[in-house]
């Protein structure tokens, strides 16, 4: 048994963010391990780009209002104890509700996240 010790909390990067959100790294796989567990804190109304997971993604809602919505889909609300799961290549964003600070666990495997256009204010704001 091994007692990991987490790297500090990270701000992330404009390009792939729009607003306030930091990470912190519990679990980086290494060897044959491709398993990647993060905490994300998300400030009112920050979110992330368009995105893909090669392999999937699934979120763990810990704290606030998560908005998620799908290429295409609604913009769906998701609270603390839910999990949201994400197949391989769906195109997605998730943040935090306007209002409300959010924090979930993200769950992934690999590092091919495949980044594409920000957000618009109009795409967010679709869900009120």
């Amino acid at each position: 048994m091994e007692i990991l010790k987490p790297s500090g909390t990270v701000k992330l990067p404009a390009e792939w963010f729009t607003g306030d959100v930091w990470t912190d790294v519990l679990y980086r796989g290494e060897n044959e391990s491709r398993a990647r567990l993060n905490a994300v804190r998300f400030s009112p109304g920050a979110r992330t780009a368009w995105h893909t997971h090669s392999l999937g993604q699934t979120l763990y809602i810990v704290e606030g209002v998560a908005l998620i919505q799908a290429r295409g889909g609604d913009i769906v609300q998701a609270h603390p104890g839910d999990v949201v799961y994400t197949p391989p290549g769906e195109q997605h964003w998730h943040g935090a509700a306007p209002d409300r600070f959010m924090v979930h666990l993200a769950l992934w495997e690999g590092d091919e996240t495949a980044w594409a256009e920000h957000v618009t204010d109009a795409e967010y704001g679709a869900q009120q």
